[in-house]
């Protein structure tokens, strides 16, 4: 029997996959950890009076915040298709949940290219970790996967997010007005990586190779 039809193969190898740095864990999101993940999000993500998102998510009543939690990172991962992709890996550290880290592609094998977007905590931040988690995701990206470019964006007073791509190497690359809160705008700084500026650490990588055809680069060997 061919390995495309081993009915014993796992449907979702996403779910072995996992990332050590230092001193994080990056493993796709589960159900238990999403659940960890929404009390990190009840306890504060950023300063009520600023908005470093896009989507005003955290803006969301008490009680609607953890399923509108809930069902965003279910639609990415029901939705997640060869063509079009949103990893969302819980971050943990000492095997408990602090944040999320995102990498989303689309017609990877075309383009190589892929964008980021991350939080943690309140209480987790300033610690550097923001870099250690999202230096997970871009050598995974380009040293397993094969990317060429990777693209970030971040609003232009938010000096943590921006300071993280500007350690790894991402060029400031123009700025976009976003409609922000209904009653005011902010600018956005995109950036553009091609040659990530490595830390001075070694990736541990888990299950990659079962992800292959998963992510549309092929069957595993």
């Amino acid at each position: 029997m061919s390995e495309q039809t081993d009915p014993h193969r796992d449907p979702w190898p996403l779910r072995n996959l996992t990332l050590r740095t230092p001193r994080v864990e990056l493993r796709p999101d589960d159900d238990a950890g999403l659940a960890e993940l929404v009390e990190v999000a009840r306890k504060g993500i950023h300063d009520p009076n600023t908005m470093p998102f896009l989507s005003l998510w955290t803006d969301a009543p008490p009680e609607e915040l953890a399923p509108n939690t809930m069902r965003y990172f279910w639609s990415a991962r029901a939705g997640l298709v060869p063509e079009d992709w949103h990893v969302n890996c819980l971050v943990r550290t000492d095997g408990r949940v602090i944040g999320t880290q995102e990498l989303h592609a689309q017609h990877f094998l075309v383009r190589r290219e892929v964008s980021s977007g991350s939080w943690l905590g309140r209480t987790h931040q300033g610690r550097g970790l923001g870099t250690e988690m999202r230096a997970a995701v871009l050598l995974l990206a380009f040293d397993h996967l094969g990317a060429h470019t990777a693209r970030s964006e971040a609003f232009g007073d938010n000096p943590a997010s921006l300071g993280v791509s500007r350690k790894l190497g991402y060029v400031d690359d123009g700025t976009t007005v976003q409609l922000r809160r209904a009653s005011s705008a902010g600018a956005t700084v995109g950036g553009e990586a091609r040659d990530l500026r490595a830390p001075p650490w070694a990736l541990q990588v888990h299950g990659m190779e079962a992800c292959r055809g998963q992510l549309g680069l092929g069957s595993p060997t």
